[in-house]
């Protein structure tokens, strides 16, 4: 799985072909013709209104790719207050974490050092991840080969 470059009408196809849904049944639950779905298919991004119902069909959170490219690509980013004596305000919107690795980013990371594409301190420079925390997944991960 590619995460940089996310086509999301092509993952949506594979997961309605493993998934073995009639095509009928599809344009019911999305209030589609089939001519729509197929575009769909073809389409780089989707509304997420309409991903949320091809997420709720299959079964599937297709928005955790777009975190997991977000996780990986996106570095992270220090807020420096213009005055120091301002108190930091509560954000309206609600706080997540960034690093909640998924066992599909911990195999992508040992994939690219495994493999030697990648050193680990490029792995550190590039992705952000901490130290310690590659270290113990590769004294983890490193008599599996992932």
């Amino acid at each position: 799985m590619n995460y940089k470059k996310i086509h999301i009408g092509k993952l949506i196809g594979l997961k309605v072909e493993e998934s073995g849904l009639e095509i009928s049944y599809i344009c019911t639950f999305l209030k589609c013709d089939m001519e729509e779905i197929k575009k769909m298919y073809e389409t780089e991004t989707l509304d997420a209104e309409v991903l949320l119902s091809w997420c709720k069909l299959l079964k599937y959170d297709f928005f955790r790719v777009y975190t997991q490219h977000l996780i990986l690509y996106s570095p992270q980013t220090k807020v420096y207050p213009c005055n120091k004596d301002q108190k930091k305000k509560e954000p309206a919107r609600p706080k997540f974490r960034k690093n909640l690795y998924t066992v599909e980013i911990i195999a992508f990371i040992m994939e690219k050092i495994f493999s030697g594409e990648m050193t680990k301190i490029q792995v550190i420079n590039r992705y952000g991840i901490p130290k310690t925390t590659l270290y113990k997944w590769i004294s983890k991960y490193e008599s599996m080969e992932v």
